[in-house]
């Protein structure tokens, strides 16, 4: 199977590439996905059997002032790769994510959209882009993790060696999500030529922000009690957060794939690449 991954500097296009090492890889200064004609021109001349775009503009709270040009990339450029598949005969894998969801989950694939705030309007966009194509995948995923980029399990390992206790929202419920297996279920998908449509990528189970530090803690041999609960409204941000955005995994049984493991199990067999010291 030959694959182009866009974004492959990344976290999850890291994690790809080690489970694809034919893939071409194609970062940010390989292609600029907002010029339509050098997109249509890097899929036909690879003309991969799928286009897995892991590029996006993700940061939130900037979009709430450049909404246009987050839009540009997550929206209008995932058109330019649907046309582009669309005429090398292509598959499309696109990653989205759960702010396309107001916050009042758990949410089925099939569940109403409303995102509230720029951003999710940008990646909603996007999905709807990238499902115009008959043979395209959107794979919405939350609150990831990983060894090869900033996140908020490295951030929590950081304050535990810099700080006496650490402050973390306890209102906001998701999905600690590892890009590890992440990327090995979206190779799954491609692989068992899986339905086209919309899947969710999250690990399974839920927690808090809170929740999610306080494993940290433990795998790092502290005492979890270091950390405390606080609400959102204590750190104020430009771009509203969803207050539950779980995601629900009924398109993997569909497909006769299993949903991703419980985040708990995921974190700790992620352990040893994304703990302090580890690769």
């Amino acid at each position: 199977m030959r694959c182009l991954v866009t974004g492959a500097g990344g976290m999850l296009g890291t994690d790809l590439l080690a489970r694809l090492p034919d893939a071409v890889a194609l970062d940010r200064a390989a292609l600029d996905l907002t010029d339509a004609g050098a997109v249509r021109d890097v899929v036909a001349a690879h003309r991969p059997d799928a286009v897995i775009n892991c590029a996006a503009w993700t940061a939130v709270d900037d979009a709430e002032e450049h909404e246009a040009e987050a839009l540009a990339i997550n929206g209008t450029a995932v058109g330019s790769l649907a046309d582009a598949c669309r005429d090398a005969g292509a598959r499309l894998v696109q990653i989205s994510t759960d702010y396309v969801f107001p916050g009042h989950g758990p949410y089925a694939e099939d569940a109403p959209t409303a995102p509230i705030n720029a951003y999710g309007r940008t990646k909603l966009a996007g999905e709807r882009a990238a499902l115009s194509y008959e043979r395209a995948y959107v794979v919405r995923t939350a609150w990831l993790y990983g060894a090869h980029g900033p996140n908020f399990v490295a951030t929590m390992a950081r304050l535990a060696a810099e700080r006496d206790t650490v402050d973390v929202v306890d209102d906001q419920r998701g999905q600690p999500t590892w890009t590890g297996d992440l990327a090995g279920r979206i190779v799954e998908l491609l692989t068992a030529d899986a339905p086209p449509g919309v899947y969710h990528g999250t690990n399974a189970g839920e927690t808090t922000w809170y929740g999610l530090a306080r494993e940290v803690f433990t795998l790092l041999g502290h005492d979890p009690d270091r950390v405390r609960p606080t609400t959102t409204d204590r750190f104020p941000r430009p771009a509203a957060r969803p207050s539950n955005s779980v995601l629900e995994h009924g398109g993997w049984n569909r497909a006769g794939l299993p949903p991703l493991r419980d985040w708990r199990e995921a974190l700790r067999a992620a352990w040893p690449e994304c703990r302090p010291g580890g690769l």
